[in-house]
């Protein structure tokens, strides 16, 4: 499939690439995303991972595309900085994009703390006071600080060891799929919610709620200059990755749904794969799958903090974040930026339910992707950019997030208070930092106004 990371250079080829991008996909889909999607489309789940990942083809399109046609070599910041020649909105969509990823390693945090309790010993838990209620979030905040310190330190999978674990975690879950097919078919119960794809609504709505698992790809815009020959490889692992996450997420999603009762779904929905494939080899097979469980969300954890920190040092360097943030000069990502990071995701995890987790973090990459589409269709006249998929990318963002805070008003209530706070908290934030000197200008001109009536 290419070269790896072995290659003389020492730069990632293509596998490499294709491995990065879908490990940082599957172990949210799979392990975290699923059984929330479920929940809400049931059988017909595949098609609302498919309808995501088309719509995060349409936006990799549009990265992909104003990538190559621009000076800068970059995401989301560095192409809206060139494009608009603006620093305010590019800063916006990268504060925003660094609040989706404190989202998703909450997310990839919150799974790994519920399969650490389930392969935990009974002795524990009946010994820990409130039970499973205190164990999920400790697990998952102690995974949060090992991975922060593993970061501080300097560790991080190299790309060949990223390339195994990868490959592990993709036989895994195939051998897991087949086998689940191959079981429903003999128990005649293999479901594809043909029926339910009329209903519209669900669909969609599980659609919007799936958004947060396929940011993984992305990650590879902000490694470009550690893929070998990116003009070629950067679009092919791409785009490999998307469709490769594509037939994996919709194959265990066919399963479980298919196998599980809808009850022991929504019961613990991150641990859906390893209650369906229970009945069919016994305890081992949730054992293993717990077990992949932990290393997929633990590696999604450590990749997805390394590259969030490195992203923000960028933008602290071109002073879209406060100095305060982190030490551009450090090597490696800064350790206040990782810590700062960390916490805040820790924060999210202890506290958070999975549905706000993953609605929060949906509705950050829906809003990111939505702008870069957009971008690319106002670019519409340049030769090499076919209007079609950013329009789509653009208007599918849009249309999902206001269909995603619809089902949490109507099903979710307190969800959607709680996801809409933390929205207008990031809004907030962003404005103030951003629009300082105006504001600074304007309480300065009322104040001049007032002081001389007073006198």
């Amino acid at each position: 499939m290419g070269e790896t990371a072995d290659s003389e250079d020492g730069r990632l080829g293509l596998f490499g690439a294709v491995s990065i991008a879908v490990g940082g996909m599957i172990g949210g889909g799979v392990f975290a995303v699923l059984g929330v999607v479920a929940t809400i489309a049931g059988a017909a789940s595949w098609l609302a991972f498919t309808l995501a990942c088309l719509v995060s083809m349409c936006a990799a399109y549009s990265y992909l595309k104003l990538n190559a046609m621009g000076e800068n070599r970059g995401g989301s910041v560095a192409q809206l900085e060139e494009y608009l020649d603006d620093a305010t909105p590019a800063g916006m969509v990268g504060w925003t994009l660094l609040f989706g990823y404190v989202g998703a390693i909450a997310m990839y945090a919150y799974a790994f703390g519920s399969f650490a309790v389930a392969l935990s010993p009974a002795g524990l838990k009946s010994a820990v006071p409130l039970g499973d209620a205190l164990l999920r979030p400790a697990y998952s905040v102690l995974a949060v600080g090992v991975f922060v310190g593993l970061n501080v330190l300097g560790a991080r999978a190299t790309g060949t060891s990223e390339e195994v674990l990868v490959v592990v975690k993709v036989i895994v879950l195939l051998a897991f799929g087949l086998l689940g097919v191959w079981y429903g078919l003999n128990q005649n119960s293999i479901e594809l919610g043909l029926a339910k794809i009329r209903q519209v609504t669900p669909i969609v709505m599980a659609t919007a709620v799936s958004f947060v698992s396929f940011q993984g790809w992305q990650l590879l815009m902000y490694d470009q200059e550690s893929i070998k020959n990116p003009e070629e490889n950067l679009p092919r692992a791409i785009y490999s990755s998307i469709v490769v996450t594509i037939l994996i997420d919709g194959l265990i999603a066919i399963v479980v749904t298919s196998l599980a009762a809808p009850e022991v779904i929504k019961a613990h929905p991150e641990r859906a794969l390893a209650n369906a494939v229970e009945p069919i080899i016994g305890s081992i097979g949730f054992v293993i799958v717990s077990i992949a469980a932990l290393f997929s969300t633990g590696s999604a954890i450590n990749g997805t903090l390394f590259s969030a920190a490195h992203f923000a040092k960028g933008m602290i360097d071109d002073g879209l974040l406060p100095d305060e943030t982190g030490r551009v000069e450090a090597d490696g990502a800064p350790e206040r930026t990782v810590l700062l990071l960390g916490g805040i995701a820790a924060v999210f995890t202890a506290y958070g339910s999975l549905d706000a987790i993953t609605s929060f973090g949906s509705l950050a990459f829906m809003g990111v992707f939505g702008a870069m589409s957009a971008l690319a269709f106002r670019e519409r006249d340049h030769e090499s950019i076919n209007p079609i998929p950013p329009a789509l990318g653009a208007v599918g963002c849009a249309l999902f997030a206001v269909l995603l805070e619809v089902h949490l008003w109507r099903a979710e209530r307190s969800t959607f208070w709680a996801v809409l706070g933390v929205a207008a908290v990031v809004v907030t934030l962003e404005t103030l930092y951003f629009e300082r000197e105006s504001i600074v200008e304007g309480v300065d001109r009322a104040e001049a106004a007032v002081v001389p009536e007073e006198q």
